[in-house]
């Protein structure tokens, strides 16, 4: 039996953070009544994260993980997805900026019924802690561009804990083309592009100040990625609508 829940964690350069990240998960799954899986997915780092997830995986059997050569968030969750064996394929930070807890508002019974379920920081009942004014701005503008350009309706596409049933994790990570920052946006694209129900689920967000995210220098390539998955829709590089 395949278990309920799989957790992906995407570990470029984690080595200070995901010791103390994956503890808390395991912790947490270990008081859970259902099966679960962790897979840290290391990709282009040049710290001992890869060395730490090859332990964690010799030491925890329920921890796996997945090697890639090259750097990219989005080649990594892409990775880990289509790695993955749970009914229900999480993506997990590594920084835990939502408490782990808050996992099983995603897993039936608490969840409502979905396809891909996003966590969210501006749908009413989120609660952000501790983000500066200027994060929190550059976010709602880049927000905007996505809902103008790409997903009108959705509030909160870059946070980075999302959940997708199994077969539909399988149907659309083989056509994500993007493999950085933006691969959500396009992934969340061609859920709605072939119908799939897609919900925000309100969540508590504490911010880190270790962000990966070089807001000027990331912005310009998010921004130019939109434009990019709007241009693959008209070359029907994402099948039919």
């Amino acid at each position: 039996m395949p278990p309920l829940l799989s957790i992906i964690i995407p570990a470029h350069n984690e080595e200070s953070r995901l010791p103390a990240s994956l503890e808390k998960v395991l912790a947490f799954l270990r008081t859970q009544e259902y099966d679960a899986e962790v897979i840290i997915v290391e990709n282009g780092s040049n710290d001992r994260t890869a060395e730490i997830a090859k332990q964690a995986s010799e030491q925890h059997p329920q921890v796996g993980w997945v090697q890639e050569i090259l750097a990219g968030k989005g080649l990594a969750v892409r990775s880990g997805m289509l790695a993955a064996e749970g009914e229900f394929r999480f993506i997990c930070d590594a920084d835990l900026s939502m408490p782990i807890e808050e996992v099983n508002r995603f897993l039936p019974p608490d969840s409502p019924p979905y396809d891909v379920a996003i966590a969210s920081r501006e749908v009413p009942g989120a609660i952000r802690y501790d983000e500066p004014a200027y994060r929190h701005w550059i976010g709602r503008v880049f927000n905007w561009l996505v809902r103008v350009i790409t997903l009108p309706g959705l509030q909160d596409t870059q946070c980075g804990f999302k959940c997708f049933r199994a077969e539909i994790a399988e149907d659309l990570f083989p056509d994500q083309t993007i493999h950085g920052w933006t691969f959500d946006v396009e992934v969340l694209f061609l859920a709605m592009r072939r119908g799939y129900r897609v919900i925000e689920i309100p969540i508590s967000w504490y911010y880190n100040a270790g962000s990966r995210v070089r807001i000027f220098r990331d912005s310009f390539h998010m921004l130019t990625d939109l434009f990019r998955i709007r241009w693959n829709a008209i070359r029907g590089l994402y099948g039919e609508k």
